[in-house]
């Protein structure tokens, strides 16, 4: 048998795999990690110095999830949101990831964190939504180790990235659905 064709029922039994595994998905589920992509680009302009954009009118934005995906030049991170307006943010690095508003020092797997806050979100209620419950969410074997979530107050969504070194990054915000991606380079 030409050595092609008996490479095809493996190949049908990988796609169907892949393709079930695509829509098995848990309604459940609120925080969940992507898969590892190749040939897709970072957006934006990447450095290791401190990002911010405030909102230019208020939002009722609340975070719904967090996503993790490892690509060929770089790790994303991705954070969902529902509701109206557009999100602010103030990214840096910090070798002290201490949670807003208590001060408290926050846990973290990593040699730095990447302290993200996302600005214009609410509380679940302030928009009639169930909590998402967004609790930490585990590397994927990449130089990402997780990201922790350390709440919302006034305003502010707070996430830790922990990751083993300062890299370049970068910030944007996607639509349909919204949602604000980091792009970590390795």
């Amino acid at each position: 048998m030409n050595k092609s064709l008996r490479a095809v029922p493996a190949l049908l039994i990988t796609t169907s795999l892949a393709l079930s595994a695509c829509g098995a998905e848990n309604p459940d589920q609120v925080t969940m990690a992507a898969s590892t992509h190749a040939g897709i680009t970072p957006l934006g302009e990447a450095s290791p110095a401190m990002k911010t954009l405030r909102p230019t009118k208020p939002s009722q934005l609340l975070v719904t999830n967090v996503r993790l995906g490892i690509h060929d030049s770089f790790e994303r991170v991705v954070f969902d949101l529902e509701g109206e307006g557009d999100p602010g943010w103030f990214v840096d690095y910090t070798d002290k990831p201490m949670q807003q508003g208590s001060g408290n020092l926050v846990q973290h797997s990593g040699r730095i964190a990447l302290n993200v806050n996302i600005d214009g979100t609410v509380y679940p209620h302030e928009l009639n939504h169930e909590d998402p419950e967004i609790q930490t969410v585990q590397g994927q074997g990449g130089f990402v180790s997780e990201v922790v979530n350390a709440g919302t107050y006034e305003g502010r969504s707070q996430f830790f990235i922990g990751i083993d070194e300062a890299r370049p990054y970068s910030v944007q915000v996607l639509e349909d659905p919204k949602r604000v991606v980091i792009d970590i380079i390795r």
